[in-house]
């Protein structure tokens, strides 16, 4: 903010800008003038001063308080007003805020209301150019219609023909909460620390609701998707770093549903499909079940509420069948300790929380709840919409915790403690094949999504194997679908590059494929469902890319309006999004150390490097929005670039 030394200085300088652009362009009838701040007719038959746009920034309010004192009518053109979507954070807060007038006679510049945009110093557009950057709605993307809400005036505060209307947004969210990688997680998390580790699976799902709650209100009251305010808001090179790392988190996860879909075809098939010919098979059925949406944007979502069906009804089976001791699940849930746990519990619990809290997964929910017909206008109706898409988000999030405890309470009841001899001579006694995955040892066995389905199939019998099958492909063919619409909404955002889905699905499944079905070739399914790991660090480290700007976002109020985060808000989810890079750094960190690699030591250093200096740069700017103006250097600089350009009435001399 300018001192308020420099207020006079700055003020007569204004004036006599404005004095020598009069006598330059009107002739010196200063009476006569009408100012305006861009080249363009004002219509009216007044002279026109035309304010150059090198006129640097920090001069614009005196300048305009020279207009007013001098009784110079001031014009800003109405098609050249400042949409709120245009609005960016190069700075902020602004250089003079709007609640802070300047001295004595300056009090006529806080009338009106203020908008905050962008120029630079010497005249240039903001760092988006305005216009170029236009949104585009879900509908234009994929969905041929948005699904209008019923007017119910009848009911007070809730109505269940409304909550229909509204759902289905929020159990596609809820689908990557219950992909493959988060199956893997919950059933070695069973194996290895029974039912001890509920408590952490319940509290990342809380976490995870309250962040899909700022998704969906962002998306709801700006009408744009987290990829689209990013690319309004940052600066290109970062705009574009951010759009790479959040492509290789949708790759990442990709690879893990690729994963669980190839062994989920080997199980059903007795082996008779091979692991690279499950890889194969995925490719086409995602492009066939892609195409749903033709058929109407209810009928894509009942398809997917018919997946999270099959996997509600095959986990619930095996629950049944397992029957596990339901007063340990209860006091594993709600009581927030881990008895006799070590280091290797540890490392699960913070697993559980990077399985279940998906970076793209922000972008995907911010998309999908503009498939909604609501008047942004009416903020009846845009509080209405986020009351009923987060009590919609809440359902789905609830269904998909009690899917994830299903898993994690079979392995528990029936893995935690075995070793591999004792699994073995259960599989032999029984005639299960592949025996060769349980050595002759009395080590603790470990599981993972293939392993774990032999183990049910050996104590309980053929069926709960190829029950666990169907649940495992129902979860990969679901997951890679929302994923596929992820990494359209966040391209089309973030570059606004128009893809045709084939072409999207083409690049990114090859991508996620090629390495894939290479180690499905040469390598055992030991290896394959080894990669798990690698993936779910690679997410980790993605994750500050999607939580620290949706926090930025939603806590502006110049994009929020009054929907902007309150200071509960602000400190609340600044506390859990801290909470949460942390526990997956610390992740990342367990992972790096155990390659026991001099030279991947020294590539990890350089790319922490590179990493921490983005998150700091994210951050930095997202505590800015929180209200730490301290933190804006520019504010100090010659080199502002925000103004505060105030619209007030015509004023006649």
């Amino acid at each position: 903010m300018k001192r308020a030394s420099t207020w006079p200085k700055l003020r007569a300088v204004g004036e006599n800008l404005i004095g020598q652009l009069a006598t330059a362009q009107c002739g010196g009838n200063i009476s006569m003038c009408t100012a305006i701040s861009e080249d363009g007719v004002h219509g009216d038959g007044r002279c026109t001063i035309d304010i150059p746009m090198r006129v640097p920034p920090s001069l614009w309010p005196w300048m305009r308080h020279a207009m007013t004192s001098m009784k110079i009518r001031f014009a800003m053109p109405k098609d050249r007003t400042p949409h709120p979507e245009n609005i960016h954070i190069s700075s902020l807060p602004p250089s003079i805020p709007t609640d802070q007038e300047p001295t004595h006679g300056e009090e006529d510049m806080a009338q009106g209301e203020a908008v905050e945009t962008t120029q630079t110093q010497r005249g240039a557009p903001s760092v988006f150019p305005e216009g170029q950057n236009g949104g585009t709605d879900v509908s234009s993307t994929y969905f041929h219609h948005k699904v209008p809400i019923p007017d119910d005036d009848n009911q007070m505060w809730f109505s269940f023909r409304k909550l229909w209307a509204f759902t289905g947004p929020g159990f596609l969210m809820s689908i990557a909460y219950l992909d493959p990688g988060n199956i893997e997680s919950d059933l070695q998390s069973g194996a290895k620390a029974g039912f001890k580790l509920l408590w952490v699976l319940l509290g990342a799902t809380v976490i995870g609701l309250l962040l899909q709650r700022l998704a969906a209100r962002l998306g709801v009251v700006t009408g744009m998707h987290l990829a689209e305010v990013c690319n309004r808001q940052y600066p290109t090179v970062p705009r574009i770093i951010l759009w790479l790392m959040v492509e290789l988190a949708i790759i990442g996860s990709d690879m893990q549903e690729v994963i669980g879909c190839a062994i989920a075809f080997n199980l059903l098939s007795s082996g008779r499909i091979p692991l690279w010919g499950g890889v194969l098979i995925t490719i086409i059925d995602t492009f066939v079940f892609l195409f749903l949406d033709k058929y109407g944007l209810r009928k894509l979502e009942a398809f997917f509420g018919v997946l999270i069906t099959i996997m509600a009804i095959t986990f619930g089976y095996e629950y049944v069948t397992v029957r596990p001791d339901q007063g340990e699940l209860l006091q594993g849930m709600f009581m927030p300790y881990c008895e006799g746990c070590g280091p290797v519990q540890l490392e699960q619990a913070v697993g559980i929380v990077g399985a279940v809290i998906m970076p793209h997964n922000i972008y995907l929910h911010s998309a999908l709840v503009k498939s909604r017909q609501i008047d942004r206008s009416s903020k009846k109706e845009l509080k209405e919409a986020n009351k009923y898409f987060f009590i919609e988000s809440t359902i789905a999030l609830f269904l998909s915790f009690l899917i994830n405890v299903f898993v994690v309470a079979v392995f528990a009841e029936a893995v935690y403690g075995r070793t591999n001899i004792e699994v073995h001579d259960i599989c032999n006694a029984t005639g299960i094949l592949h025996l060769d995955l349980f050595p002759m040892n009395n080590e603790t066995l470990q599981v993972d999504i293939y392993k774990g389905g032999v183990v049910l199939g050996c104590i309980f019998g053929p069926a709960a194997l190829y029950i666990w099958a169907v649940g495992i492909l129902a979860a990969g063919q679901s997951s890679t679908m929302t994923g596929t619409y992820s990494g359209q909404f966040v391209m089309e955002g973030f570059l606004n590059l128009r893809w045709s889905r084939f072409s999207r699905v083409l690049l990114t499944r090859s991508i996620a494929i090629t390495p894939t079905l290479l180690v499905a070739i040469f390598q055992d399914v030991t290896h394959l469902t080894g990669m798990n790991d690698f993936l779910n660090v690679l997410q980790s480290m993605q994750l500050p890319f999607a939580l620290i700007p949706i926090l930025t976002f939603t806590s502006l109020s110049s994009l929020m309006s009054e929907f902007a985060n309150g200071l509960f808000w602000k400190i609340g989810g600044g506390v859990v999004i801290l909470l949460v890079c942390c526990i997956n750094m610390y992740f990342v960190v367990i992972y790096v150390t155990s390659l026991n690699s001099v030279w991947l030591y020294v590539l990890a250093a350089f790319l922490c490097i590179a990493y921490l200096g983005f998150v700091g740069y994210l951050t930095w700017l997202c505590l800015i929005a929180l209200g730490v103006s301290c933190l804006d250097v520019t504010c100090r600089a010659r080199d502002d670039t925000t103004v505060l350009i105030e619209q007030q009435p015509e004023f006649d001399s």
